[in-house]
């Protein structure tokens, strides 16, 4: 595979293909979706389904291009042996993880609810990794799977911006992995968070990595997958 310099914020990103995941995070109907959880606690659930049309844009071009493509889910077991008590006794009593809601169970692995949005459904063979925290490295064996495949570098999307995207830019970064956060592929109820969150991670030289967008990543993937234009620097190798 070719490698690319992708333009990006605090600068430009070498990037070598062959050594690249796609990593899209929680894209999760209890999140999405009207009568889902996020819905339930008062959110705006169109200001992130805003990020599922970049999300399959990227998605499309990773599995043309033979990139890895893991998908997350927060969510717990039925039993909720997984779930801090500090984490299920927030919020309204009829509203915590694990009461039932429209979606099934809130939050709870095998209920419709904890499923991933069908646009953007895993195909055969797409590791979906299950994690209980914000953080897709806490309790799971993802730096196990990247450092098996030789990843260095994490194309990552998804929601929030601000909590589990943000949470797993700051784990990979402290285990030496470079992120390069696809801004319009992640989104927040609240655009001032998912604002400053892209700039807290570009800010200081990239202290947790760098920002940029479909746009300017798309032309890239296409060209490892043998087709659209050669609109970035590549030199292959």
């Amino acid at each position: 595979m070719p490698v690319v310099v992708v333009a990006a914020e605090p600068g430009a990103l070498t990037v070598d293909l062959s050594r690249v995941a796609l990593i899209i995070i929680d894209m999760q109907r209890d999140f999405l979706e009207p009568g889902g959880f996020g819905a339930a606690l008062g959110n705006d659930v169109s200001l992130l389904a805003r990020a599922i049309a970049p999300c399959r844009r990227i998605l499309d071009a990773a599995r043309a291009a033979g990139l890895l493509v893991i998908h997350t889910r927060e969510g717990h077991r039925p039993d909720l042996s997984d779930a801090p008590p500090a984490k299920v006794q927030r919020g309204p009593a009829d509203k915590r993880i694990g009461t039932e809601g429209p979606m099934g169970r809130i939050l709870i692995r095998g209920e419709a609810g904890h499923d991933i949005v069908p646009a953007l459904a895993p195909l055969p063979g797409e590791p979906v990794l299950d994690k209980p925290g914000k953080g897709a490295f806490y309790q799971t064996d993802l730096d196990l799977m990247l450092r098996n495949r030789n990843v260095e570098t994490l194309l990552v999307c998804g929601v929030t911006t601000e909590v589990c995207v943000h949470t797993t830019v700051r784990e990979a970064n402290d285990r030496g992995y470079r992120c390069l956060v696809l801004a319009d592929a992640c989104a927040s109820y609240f655009p001032e968070f998912h604002e400053v969150g892209l700039r807290m991670i570009a800010a200081q030289g990239g202290i947790f990595g760098w920002v940029s967008t479909t746009e300017k990543v798309l032309p890239a993937l296409a060209r490892a997958g043998g087709t659209g234009p050669e609109s970035l620097r590549i030199r292959d190798e």
